[in-house]
């Protein structure tokens, strides 16, 4: 599929016709034709950047020898309390990143860190699973895995089936019965899900 904006919009259009409906958050890697398409079809759907794929924008411009140390950075900044907390810290990174001759990266966090931070309008105990889509793209990874070893496929048919073949063997797994967060948590009170932690 390509990616431009009406590959995304007949994509999320197909969604909503099939029944998809109260759409809270899409996450994604900043896909231009993702972001213009969001405001047309789901008009009160927040964007959230997955932080992973911010992460590597700046480790595009960092080098190898300071790799580890810019990690290290980036991680502290989404690992803050709230939003004011992070933004302080990303100005703290920022200065720190310049102070290493790294202004292309300060720039990069400078630029990009607020459409990072939309998960933190969401429930505390959803942040960890909602600031990043790699869950999706270590499934996607699998796929990609399987169809390459087999190399070429006879027709679209085939390679469609092998896809839907292997999701049917990973929603059978634990993986594929697991929760991933618990809704319940979008429609209490965070007051009240902070008395049920402290109950037990």
């Amino acid at each position: 599929m390509k990616e431009d904006r009406e590959s995304w919009r007949s994509f999320f259009v197909w969604l909503k016709e099939r029944g998809l409906t109260g759409v809270r958050l899409i996450i994604g890697d900043k896909n231009p034709g993702m972001l213009e398409t969001i405001p047309e079809v789901f008009s009160n759907t927040r964007y959230q950047r997955c932080t992973v794929h911010f992460y590597r924008s700046i480790f595009s411009v960092t080098p190898c020898n300071k790799m580890k140390t810019v990690v290290l950075m980036l991680k502290a900044i989404h690992a803050q309390e709230s939003t004011e907390a992070t933004r302080e810290k990303a100005i703290h990174v920022a200065d720190k990143l310049r102070a290493m001759k790294l202004a292309k990266a300060a720039k990069k966090v400078e630029d990009g860190i607020e459409e990072t931070l939309t998960y933190m309008h969401f429930p505390t105990q959803h942040w960890t699973r909602i600031r990043t889509n790699n869950t999706i793209e270590r499934l996607n990874r699998e796929i990609k895995r399987r169809t390459k070893a087999l190399g070429a496929f006879p027709n679209g048919q085939s390679a469609l089936m092998l896809v839907c073949a292997r999701l049917r063997h990973v929603a059978a797994t634990s993986w594929g019965t697991r929760r991933y967060i618990n809704m319940d948590h979008l429609f209490k009170p965070e007051e009240d899900l902070l008395s049920d932690i402290i109950a037990g």
